[in-house]
């Protein structure tokens, strides 16, 4: 199954009549090499459109235009730094037509003044694929080994009989005898730096 990987573009650029058809063949090469053909026709109309009617109305040619591709949309948006600018009266009949293009479309402001005009293109059914997974954190449970129960023969004897670190040669040929689930056993933490 072919996965996708996030993508995005943004590109800085003078809006001038020569310049949009450039703007058009970049956006065009971007989506071509995201493998997004059938994306091509309509995104570049819409911002060939947009790139149009802000150099026919707005007095700073200045725009950025931006591409974001999620694996099931493509969301293309373009701002104009001219606050005199008013999308609904100037920008109305292409806003009309890039409604009529595109699967939804919006227009907001930001902190700066600029206006900001998207739209989205949902992939075909057979282009729409699921995002390739990031590698998770390792959580503790990986980091720390668990506790582990360990098998430890008893040395201790009578008291008196022997020292504590000398070994019971009695005790532990008794435990050899027993069956392994009557060994007494003694739960140790594996050391977590090992």
């Amino acid at each position: 199954m072919k996965t996708a990987v996030p993508r995005y573009y943004h590109l800085d650029v003078e809006v001038s009549p020569e310049g949009v058809g450039r703007v058009r063949r970049i956006l065009a090469a971007h989506l071509r090499f995201w493998d997004l053909e059938t994306l091509v026709e309509p995104v570049c109309h819409s911002a060939e459109l947009l790139l149009h009617a802000i150099d026919e109305h707005a007095s700073d040619k200045n725009t950025s235009v931006e591409m974001w591709w999620n694996g099931q949309h493509l969301i293309a948006a373009i701002a104009e730094n001219d606050r005199e600018l008013r999308p609904d009266r100037e920008l109305r009949p292409c806003l009309t037509r890039i409604a009529a293009l595109s699967d939804g479309w919006g227009c907001c402001t930001t902190d700066t003044g600029s206006t900001v005009i998207w739209f989205t293109q949902r992939a075909p059914v057979d282009e729409s694929v699921p995002l390739v997974p990031t590698a998770p954190s390792p959580t503790l449970r990986e980091v720390l080994q668990v506790p582990r129960e360990v098998r430890v023969v008893a040395l201790a004897g009578p008291q008196g009989d022997a020292p504590a670190d000398a070994p019971d040669t009695a005790a532990a040929a008794a435990t050899a005898d027993r069956p392994a689930s009557q060994v007494p056993t003694v739960s140790s933490t594996c050391d977590a730096a090992r």
